[in-house]
């Protein structure tokens, strides 16, 4: 071990294990583990909990946790706590229930979650993006560069290497031009080679650009793209078609709208908390019913995790009357978005 990280000749020799095991993922996810009595690849993965539900991460071989940590701790100013201890109890309740995986796409989110896990990194999933030094700033849109900047990530953050290198792409969607994508790709390539990511993929707005990315470039991994309680698979040339051909994992982000699902604040005393934790299980267990996404949502407190994981649990198909309540929810989400958010009403259809 170094500085509580796992050494780059340990990862080599886990991620070799890890591939050798891809095909026995795939038995257990048809039902059958491989290997008769032997655990199956489900049960070995980080933070294993038999209340939570795993989902096979495309051809990354990985079980994730249905429901993982999202980067963003938005409203955690509304409770009267200190920051890295807030950060550190979240994610050892993560670790508690079974949530396997965080994602971290800005800096400081990175730095956050590395102190968070320090001593504990190779008990979970990690991956990470510098949003600020990615395809959205156009100095660094070359492959050259995006190294640096990882290099930069995982020296400041303590991390000899990531999980995951989740590129951040620009925003809005059509920016990309293909000596861009080329560029990226070349990056995303070189990082794993060199041993600094395990894993590779990209997060981006733009549905066409992550569908043409998944089908043309062999080396993505993993995507990442908005994926709400009002979304729904198109029933022709959808981005689950490319992600079922090419074996490719996917991440839903802004799974509550950013919050605009809500009515309370999301302090704990707050009146409307009840039915705000109602609103985040239906929220969730509509998102589960799709079995090729996982769902990413930031939480800000040990009860919110509680309350994620509660909804794992409870019945995944939504009833009648529940399914009345939940479109009736997102016509009022979608119709108190602010101006920065109206974005995701492009994301109904998937």
């Amino acid at each position: 071990m170094k500085g509580g990280n796992i050494s780059r000749r340990r990862f080599l020799q886990k991620t070799s294990i890890m591939a050798a095991g891809t095909a026995a993922g795939v038995l257990a996810a048809a039902g059958g583990a491989a290997g008769g009595s032997e655990r199956s690849p489900v049960t070995k993965t980080l933070c294993f909990n038999e209340n939570m539900e795993y989902r096979r991460l495309g051809k990354t071989g990985l079980w994730i946790s249905a429901v993982c940590l999202g980067g963003h701790w938005k409203r955690v100013n509304v409770m009267n706590q200190d920051f890295e201890k807030n950060r550190r109890e979240v994610v050892s309740r993560c670790m508690e229930v079974g949530i396997n995986y965080i994602d971290a796409c800005w800096d400081n989110e990175v730095m956050a979650y590395s102190k968070a896990l320090k001593g504990r990194r190779d008990k979970m999933y990690l991956a990470l993006s510098h949003g600020a030094k990615e395809p959205r700033n156009e100095e660094f849109r070359t492959a050259q560069k995006l190294l640096e900047s990882l290099d930069e990530l995982l020296r400041d953050s303590g991390q000899d290497y990531t999980d995951l290198w989740r590129i951040t792409c620009h925003e809005p969607g059509g920016m990309h031009s293909f000596n861009t994508s080329c560029e990226i790709v070349e990056a995303l390539e070189k990082a794993k080679k060199q041993g600094k990511a395990r894993f590779v993929g990209f997060s981006s707005h733009d549905r066409r650009w992550i569908k043409f990315m998944i089908e043309y470039y062999p080396a993505i991994d993993v995507v990442l793209f908005p994926y709400t309680a009002k979304s729904k698979e198109m029933p022709q040339e959808s981005i689950f078609d490319a992600l079922k051909k090419c074996d490719v994992g996917a991440f839903g982000i802004k799974p509550f709208a950013s919050n605009s699902l809500f009515q309370g604040t999301s302090a704990p005393d707050d009146p409307k908390a009840q039915e705000d934790d109602r609103r985040a299980r239906l929220a969730i267990r509509y998102i589960l019913c799709n079995p090729h996404i996982i769902p990413i949502p930031g939480l800000i407190s040990v009860h919110q995790v509680d309350n994620v994981a509660r909804a794992v649990k409870e019945r995944r198909e939504l009833d009648s009357a529940e399914a009345r309540q939940l479109n009736r929810l997102m016509d009022r989400t979608w119709a108190r978005l602010p101006a920065n958010y109206q974005w995701l009403k492009n994301w109904e259809y998937v």
